[in-house]
């Protein structure tokens, strides 16, 4: 998918989702322990004004996650992330006229989430946990598929591929059609290489720098590049200097056609990427116009 050959809109439960130009995914923690902004939306009232500020600076959709999936981070017990997102999306959904997406990859926090008003599930393992698939094909909502090697305890170990573009699109083509023949809507699937899950610095930067390769499969493609690890191993920045080299990755997979990019710093990325949509749009005019 590129910037002028899709008039591609997702319907997230009521809620489009125009991809006919890359959009922004605001990022909504609502975790002690995420590697970036942990602990900073306890509340559901911070969780909410969070949120609308990032969707009054361009988010055009908000992704609620209530369990960390930073390196080395344990899993959280299921009763403990409804306690965490139920909440925050419920009023999500009423208070916001965007899709909400659930970050999550068990399947009880997504039910319960779609039922609170969430119109897409974000699964960083790609759906596959038992009965994951099913119940997202009877939930009706659009998927994102994630790559992740190994499990966000063990991820960051000794990632290693033979071949990391082929591999991580072979794994995320298998995963859609394994979702189609359940009876998953091939205009609900999107894909997200998973910068960071299971891959070193130099897996990122080829997965970045061969982005098309997945984008020329025809489903929209999500990338998170945001704060990223990757950014301060090169660089030698922490995690709160590292926007202007995370602005620069979400324009090179905005060129390169990824959909949508999900992130901290809203209205930073949103006018990023609009800019490098019209350098675009601007190439493909006749000559003279």
């Amino acid at each position: 998918m590129s910037f002028t050959d899709s008039d591609r809109v997702i319907d997230c439960a009521g809620r489009p989702l125009d991809l006919s130009r890359p959009r922004v995914m605001g990022i909504l923690n609502v975790t002690p322990d995420s590697f970036s902004d942990g602990g900073l939306f306890d509340s559901v009232a911070q969780a909410v004004g969070h949120a609308a500020h990032m969707v009054e600076e361009g988010a055009a959709i908000i992704d609620v996650g209530g369990e960390s999936t930073r390196p080395g981070a344990a899993e959280v017990p299921v009763d403990e992330e409804l306690r965490r997102v139920i909440p925050v999306i419920d009023a999500l959904h009423d208070s916001l006229d965007v899709p909400v997406s659930i970050d999550t990859r068990k399947p009880e926090v997504m039910q319960a989430a779609v039922a609170a008003g969430a119109g897409l599930i974000n699964d960083v393992t790609a759906l596959q946990t038992p009965g994951a698939i099913k119940l997202a094909a009877q939930l009706g909502v659009p998927v994102c598929l994630m790559h992740m090697q190994g499990t966000p305890e063990s991820m960051q170990e000794q990632p290693s591929y033979a071949d990391v573009v082929t591999e991580v699109k072979g794994f995320l083509l298998e995963r859609a059609e394994a979702c189609m023949q359940q009876g998953i809507d091939r205009n609900n699937i999107l894909l997200d290489p998973g910068f960071g899950f299971g891959k070193t610095t130099t897996h990122n930067l080829q997965l970045l720098q061969q982005l098309e390769q997945l984008v020329a499969a025809g489903f929209p493609v999500l990338v998170g590049l945001s704060r990223k690890s990757m950014i301060g191993q090169i660089l030698g920045l922490p995690v709160d200097q590292r926007l202007y080299a995370g602005l620069a990755l979400a324009v090179l997979a905005a060129w390169q056609g990824a959909a949508i990019v999900r992130c901290h710093d809203v209205r930073q990325t949103h006018e990023a990427i609009l800019m490098c949509q019209v350098v675009r749009d601007a190439r493909e005019q006749p000559p003279g116009s």
